[in-house]
């Protein structure tokens, strides 16, 4: 039985430790007791309409469901998913000026082959704005082999991405000429609208990763944008993490995280370039 969706449901200070726990041990991400309210408000709308009559209730049925879809569902709740085409535009003239000059140079005698991946790709539009800037900046880039893969936690933003349709607001950052060059307009109900065309969408792949869960490849990255997600991380959290991405680089690749990150405090590998770009 449904219960009425005005009939708030109390969470707990031991209910939110023990769902903090659970989502730090998942993916990592660090629940202060500051964001109580934010997973009240995030988790109640589902508890509602699940039927439960608690948190705890709740938190049970996550640990007793053997299909692990309960589980998906509370970290798609909890995830922050803000983005838009060419955040932190820096990083972008960074790629086309500086990055992929350095990495074309090195490949003239080697495979005309770019791997890249967005590590934290929520709906897409990081990923697809690596996509339009290596279009950009390859000469010829259809005789490259060029793949750029985009990962996610989340299957609730990776079907937005896969779809490649997002609303007119995400793209008011590319200038006009992208826009005409690479999107195509939506028309009646679709009028607030824009669809990438298949020739960005037929460089990307896309599935769901869990970043604190082990991973390979079978072939090293020429870069990776890890951007915006380790700001909810532990130092131990990141470290780790960071030195697994390193182990996913080729010599020479690059890693590119949010502005607002830094890996100071972190033992790692990395070459610093400048503020939030590191080399292997």
């Amino acid at each position: 039985m449904n219960l009425p969706l005005s009939q708030s449901i109390e969470l707990t200070d031991g209910e939110f430790q023990r769902i903090s726990r659970l989502v730090y041990d998942q993916c990592g991400i660090n629940l202060s007791d500051g964001k109580k309210e934010l997973v009240k408000a995030r988790l109640g709308k589902r508890i509602r309409t699940g039927g439960f009559r608690s948190f705890k209730e709740y938190y049970q049925y996550i640990l007793s469901d053997e299909s692990g879809q309960e589980l998906i569902h509370l970290l798609d709740s909890i995830a922050t998913n803000y983005t838009f085409f060419f955040r932190e535009q820096n990083h972008f003239d960074c790629l086309r000026l500086e990055i992929l000059p350095e990495l074309i140079g090195k490949k003239k005698n080697d495979r005309r082959q770019f791997r890249f991946w967005s590590a934290a790709c929520s709906s897409g539009e990081e990923l697809y704005s690596i996509a339009i800037t290596l279009l950009e900046a390859i000469e010829n880039p259809f005789v490259w082999d060029i793949s750029v893969l985009g990962t996610d936690i989340s299957t609730k933003v990776l079907k937005v991405a896969k779809s490649g349709v997002f609303p007119k607001e995400r793209i008011q950052s590319i200038p006009a000429s992208f826009v005409k060059k690479y999107f195509l307009r939506g028309e009646n109900e679709w009028k607030d609208y824009v669809k990438l065309k298949d020739e960005v969408k037929r460089l990307v792949q896309l599935r769901r990763l869990n970043l604190m869960e082990s991973f390979s490849f079978s072939e090293p990255f020429d870069c990776i944008f890890c951007r915006n997600v380790m700001i909810y991380f532990d130092k131990k959290t990141q470290a780790n993490l960071v030195n697994r991405l390193y182990e996913c680089l080729r010599e020479g690749g690059f890693l590119l995280i949010g502005h607002s990150e830094s890996l100071t405090g972190i033992e790692h590998p990395f070459r610093y370039v400048k503020p939030s770009i590191y080399k292997k």
